[in-house]
């Protein structure tokens, strides 16, 4: 497997994963400082990506069981690689010397582990060469075991040198990262207005569309790989199945009953939950007013979803579009969903925010000129 292609799992494999988080991440980080933080956005989404990274430049690719080649017995001699060194040096080729890259390959790999014991945990460098020397020990610990006992052998070969290589590296990340700018390294303080109501931006509002989507994609690729292991256990072809226009109903429809069931529950999206916000709809209007909020947001997607691929492909993204135009046109970004309702949206945390819960709104007007009044950017 070529390096590039190792490169493109790494990032794709973080950036999935980071999808199936990013609801969580988002209601975690509103609740705890009482807004969004791009900051703390590019630092998870660069974490996830470099353990990814991690995995894949140390285990994969994973060899057929049968095919699989043992490894030589373990390295158990520290500092071989200096012999290693001297000979490559010796031979005048030594930047371009296997011996020398591989060893340089180990240090590197491990140096933006120490940048994220600087900057996201706020340690030293003494806690950076315990954490490369643990993460180390695990990957070589999982190479000599057989990826702890899935292969006969081990396939890899296991060299005590990487032990220090890799401590080596994080060390180095970690004073790297003096480099990072102060407010980077500095540990952020909860902010103590978490709980106080703020103003409704249209980029938060954004956002939380933005959360709906995601849990809408995440929910229909897990209905799609259910399909998938309940084809291959029953020895069909899933090629042919997946295709089948069941299935297809399937995938389309389990975002749908999940998020109205949701909707029903709590009176909010996916994403207005993570975000905080709630639609005012006017007392007494019952819930079929409500349910216009559910329609005019992603709701109203995932039912068009259930149209002939060849339609939604057009209304779709149609439907998206408009949706993003009424939600930057409107006062607070209330969008489609407002339109429709006649309703505005709210901070659910403000005074009265879901006092006729489950699908009612009870706030007022006033309540939300003082949580204006008190609340600072969002």
């Amino acid at each position: 497997m070529s390096q590039v292609l190792l490169a493109v799992l790494a990032v794709g494999g973080g950036l999935v994963v980071f999808l199936g988080l990013f609801v969580p991440f988002l209601g975690l980080m509103m609740r705890r400082r009482g807004a969004v933080s791009f900051r703390a956005v590019a630092i998870a989404v660069a974490t996830l990506v470099y353990f990814i990274a991690l995995w894949t430049y140390t285990l994969v690719p994973l060899p057929e069981p049968d095919s699989i080649v043992c490894a030589g017995p373990a390295q158990l001699d520290p500092l071989a690689f200096v012999d290693d060194l001297t000979g490559a040096s010796a031979r005048g080729h030594f930047l371009s010397d296997p011996a020398f890259l591989q060893l340089a390959l180990n240090v590197l790999l491990f140096v933006p582990l120490g940048v994220f014991v600087r900057v996201v945990v706020h340690r030293g460098m003494g806690v950076a060469a315990a954490a490369g020397a643990a993460v180390s020990l695990l990957i070589e610990t999982t190479q000599i075991t057989g990826v702890w006992g899935l292969y006969p052998c081990a396939y890899r070969l296991f060299d005590v040198d990487d032990l220090l290589t890799n401590t080596l590296g994080a060390v180095l990340g970690c004073v790297v990262a003096l480099a990072v700018p102060p407010r980077w390294r500095e540990p952020q303080a909860l902010d103590v207005s978490a709980t106080v109501p703020r103003p409704v931006t249209r980029g938060r509002r954004l956002l939380s569309m933005i959360a709906d989507f995601v849990v809408t994609v995440v929910l229909s690729f897990a209905t799609a790989i259910v399909a998938a292991l309940v084809i291959t256990a029953a020895h069909a072809q899933p090629s042919e199945v997946l295709a089948s226009p069941l299935v297809t109903l399937g995938v389309a429809l389990v975002p749908l009953v999940a998020t109205t069931v949701f909707f029903t529950a709590t009176g909010t999206t996916w994403g207005q939950a993570a975000m905080l916000l709630r639609y005012d709809v006017p007392g007494g209007l019952g819930r079929p007013r409500q349910f216009l909020v559910l329609l005019g947001g992603i709701g109203g997607y995932q039912l068009l979803a259930l149209l002939p691929p060849v339609w939604f492909s057009v209304i779709g993204p149609l439907f998206c579009l408009a949706s993003l135009i009424f939600t930057l046109a409107t006062p607070d970004g209330r969008g489609l969903p407002g339109l429709l309702s006649r309703a505005a949206v709210v901070d659910a945390r403000a005074p009265g925010a879901g006092d006729d819960h489950p699908l009612g709104g009870g706030h007022t007007r006033a309540a939300q000129r003082n949580a204006d009044s008190q609340g600072g950017n969002a």
